[in-house]
Formats: C-alpha cells, sequence, structure tokens
C-alpha cells in the first residue's frame, strides 16, 4: 500500500503516525516543504521516499510530486496530513489521482459552516442561527432578528482564527470591514460550555474509537489571555452519543478521525457547533493513549491498512490538560508543580508557538480515574501569584 502524507513533519506528533504505517507494511512517502535532514530521524525512518517541495500552497508542484511518485511506487492508495489546513488541498488531490476519500465533490460540507448547519438541521440537531455575510444590510439584519452580542468568523477557518465577538454596532463595523462577501459567517452567541465526540471510523464507517472532551473555558476566552483546561471523560453522555453518531452517518464518515464539537447549553440541551474530520489538536491523541492505554496511532494506521482495527478503549482514566502562558506570574514555579502534583502528572512539554495563543506555551496533562483530583491539580498549576 502507497499512502502519501502531507506534511509529515508538522504538527510535531504526525511523525508517530507514519512510523505506525511503515511498521503494518505501508509505503510512506513524505511530500514536505523542510530539509529531509531536519526531519527527526524517527520520520525519516519510516519514510519509504521523501519529496521536497518548495511550498505546499503550489498545487502545480504537488501535482508534480505525486506524478513523480507514482511512477516510482506505483498507484498512490491514500493520501492524508490529519491536519486541517490541507483538508481542500487533499481532496484535489484525491480527485486528480482517483484517490479513495474526501474528494471535491464532498469536501465544502464538512468545511463551510455553513454548509454544516443545514447537516445538523435536516438531522434534527440543534445549532446557532447563522447566516453567510452577503452584504453590511444582510449582517444588521441579522443581528436585529437575534440581539448582540453575535460571533464572526470564516466560513472555511481553522481553530478559532479570525474568530471574533462582536457586542455592538462599532464592533461589527470593524468586522465586516474589509472582508470580502460570502467569505464569514455571523452566528447568534449560545450560552454553554463546550463538549465534544470524537473517535474513529473504519473503512466501513463504523466507529471503532470514540472518546468526548469537556472544557473549562471556551476558545474565545483563551485566545483572549485565559488558560487553557479540557480532559477526556470517561463515559459518554447518552445523548451526546447519540447526535454524533448521527453525523457520522449524515457526513459518511469513512476511515478518518473526527472532532465534532457542541454546546452544553445550561438546561443541558445540546446544540451543535462544527465538525472536524481530523483528531483534535494539541496532544489530545496522546491524552487518549494515557486515559485508555491504547495507542491511537497504531489504530488509525490499521484501519488505513487492513480496513479496521483491534484496539479498544475502555476509558479507565480521565486524562486533564492545563496549559500555562508566558508573560504570567503563577503561584506554583514548573519546578513545585512537578514536585506537588508528580503522582498526577504523566507528561509536561512546552507548546509550539503557533498554538501556545490556544492551548498555552506550556502544559502539563495530569491522569487519574476521579476527574475532582486533576481539576483540583489544574487549578493550582494555573493559578495566579498574588500581586505583590
Amino acid at each position: 500500500m502507497n499512502v502519501v502524507f502531507l506534511s509529515p513533519h508538522f504538527p510535531p506528533t504526525l511523525y508517530l503516525f507514519c512510523m505506525r504505517l511503515r511498521e503494518l507494511g505501508a509505503s510512506v512517502l513524505g511530500v514536505d516543504v523542510a530539509p529531509y535532514d531536519a526531519l527527526r530521524a524517527e520520520l525519516r525512518g519510516a519514510l519509504t521516499e521523501y519529496y521536497r517541495v518548495a511550498d505546499l500552497h503550489d498545487y502545480d508542484g504537488l501535482l508534480r510530486a505525486l506524478g513523480f511518485l507514482t511512477h516510482r511506487h506505483g498507484r498512490i492508495d491514500r493520501i492524508d496530513s490529519l491536519n486541517e489546513y490541507w483538508l481542500e488541498t487533499e481532496a484535489r488531490l484525491r480527485t486528480d489521482f482517483n484517490i479513495p476519500g474526501l474528494r471535491v465533490d464532498t469536501i465544502d460540507r464538512v468545511k463551510r459552516k455553513s454548509l454544516m448547519k443545514r447537516v445538523f438541521e435536516k438531522e434534527g440537531i440543534a445549532t446557532a442561527r447563522g447566516i453567510v455575510v452577503r452584504s453590511e444590510r444582510a449582517a444588521r439584519a441579522f443581528v436585529a432578528e437575534v440581539g448582540y452580542p453575535v460571533i464572526g468568523k470564516p466560513d472555511v477557518g481553522v481553530g478559532a482564527g479570525d474568530t471574533h465577538r462582536i457586542v455592538d454596532d462599532a464592533g461589527l463595523a470593524s468586522f465586516l470591514a474589509g472582508r470580502g462577501a460570502g467569505a464569514h459567517v455571523l452566528e447568534e452567541e449560545l450560552d454553554g460550555r463546550i463538549v465534544s465526540f470524537d473517535g474513529l471510523t473504519d473503512r466501513e464507517g463504523r466507529i471503532v474509537f470514540s472518546s468526548s472532551l469537556a472544557y473549562r473555558r471556551t476558545v474565545l476566552e483563551v485566545v483572549d489571555g485565559a488558560d487553557m483546561a479540557y480532559w477526556t471523560e470517561r463515559e459518554i453522555p447518552p445523548d451526546l452519543r447519540d447526535a454524533g453518531e448521527r453525523l457520522v452517518r449524515a457526513f459518511d464518515v469513512r476511515e478518518r478521525p473526527f472532532h465534532f464539537e457542541f454546546f452544553r447549553r445550561p438546561d443541558g440541551t445540546l446544540a451543535a457547533l462544527e465538525v472536524n474530520m481530523r483528531q483534535p489538536g494539541g496532544l489530545t491523541v496522546d491524552m487518549w493513549d494515557w486515559a485508555n492505554e491504547i495507542d491511537f496511532y497504531r489504530a488509525w494506521a490499521e484501519v488505513v491498512v487492513t480496513g479496521t482495527t483491534t484496539v479498544r478503549p475502555d476509558h479507565p482514566y480521565h486524562c486533564m490538560w492545563a496549559g500555562r502562558k508566558w508573560g504570567r506570574a503563577y503561584a506554583l514555579t514548573h519546578d513545585e508543580v512537578v514536585a506537588r502534583l508528580g503522582p498526577l502528572l504523566v507528561h509536561h512539554e512546552r507548546v509550539d508557538d503557533v498554538f501556545a495563543p490556544a492551548i498555552g506555551n506550556y502544559g502539563y496533562i495530569l491522569r487519574g480515574p476521579d476527574l475532582e483530583p486533576l481539576a483540583h491539580a489544574a487549578e493550582e498549576i494555573q493559578a495566579l501569584a498574588a500581586p505583590s
């Protein structure tokens, strides 16, 4: 099996997916911008061949790369990056080279937030009212209908980039200035905390791994400076599982990890936020591994190579992420955190700068069968020093 992996060096943990593919006998063909010698040794060892391009945004260059790899190795069986940013690029390449998976004719409804809403509504799953911004007049009419605050964001976006909470007419005018018609959406703001239904489907679309995340704060709060804390749940609430499974079928998710986000509203009901056809960001895959004592990297590779996986989770633990940001004075030093919370602490590391606004510059992963001690430990990690 020939698997092309786009950008295998970034995010940093992707090399593990490549290693597991190679261990299962696949030929892993890397396409990336980094010099070969700059790749970590484990990744170099996993790659059957590496094709360096000048720019992953240059589609003609990618066509030449896949043409060369096809000439050298035969038909390309799969292509992936497991990265939201390259999802549309992958779809174009799959279409042009007749590779199974998401293609040009199916990509829009899993990338455009406006089209996701249509699927949510068709499935009878509540979601925030929203519009694609076609004109200032339409935007103001929508605000008159739903009231402030509203959320403005790209119709096609990655993470929380260019997402804004708009509370008045001045903020709306600022958001609309310089933004092209049809490129952004406005949504009513829903009250509640974010929860997710995540997992992996096999080649037939069966869910072979499922999990759920809960977040202490909203992404907007974190981008505005708050520290991120989130955790894996040991049990998935029945209504969340039902909604998630319905969306897996509605979006026909096959042979992919997925990350579906919902609001849990104050009255306990769910409202769908968005779907992502990739694993959650940060070190969440590693948190799944620690929470379930499994190897999700291998599970995904087994699905790609064999069609399904033998990996089965039983959720014996919660895993908690607690991030800290540079420039903030915390009550505990790093050494004090490690000394005090050592029995709960399974990992800690510096975060790549590109992810720091969302999850922090430095993160601690805690594990235990009960959530309360982990939540208390996260509060200790993120507690600020008293003003001097």
